[in-house]
């Protein structure tokens, strides 16, 4: 069997928080050890988004040891991806002079988060799948029996 590396993953969805914001706390943390993640966004001044991070932090983490119980703690592991997408946006509107209304967009966030033990581990793209798979169809097609 192939030394692949240990990949654990963790997602919110539905934060209520901008994107903008929760990417303000998210580049704090891609890159570096879990265990140091973990402190770092423990006492990150953007509080809203940096108490969610922890939270989705130790689950990432738990996932790794669930996956893996040689795992012993956060500081085996790597934050090799960390990602914030925007989720659902609420629209309502704010009343304004003379009936008129303007509209007032509630964003909220989506944010992922990968740990390895590898440090420099990337997952592949889907067109480098894509593309082993193509040509693993046709090395399979030029065979005969």
């Amino acid at each position: 069997m192939l030394n692949t590396p240990l990949i654990a993953t963790a997602t919110v969805r539905g934060l209520r928080v901008t994107p903008q914001k929760a990417r303000r706390v998210v580049n704090l943390i891609r890159g570096i050890r879990a265990d140091e993640a973990i402190n770092i966004v423990k006492f990150a001044p953007q509080i809203a988004v940096s108490e969610d991070v922890y939270t989705l932090l130790n689950s990432a983490v738990a996932n790794a040891k669930q996956k893996n119980p040689a795992i012993r703690d956060a500081s085996e592991l790597w934050v090799t991806e960390a990602l914030v997408e925007e989720g659902q946006t609420m629209k309502r509107f704010r009343p304004r002079a003379q009936g008129r209304g303007f509209q007032i967009l509630k964003r909220s966030s989506q944010i992922s988060v990968v740990l390895s033990d590898d440090k420099n581990y990337r997952r592949p793209s889907k067109e480098s799948v894509r593309k082993a798979a193509k040509a693993a169809a046709e090395a399979g097609e030029g065979v005969t029996e």
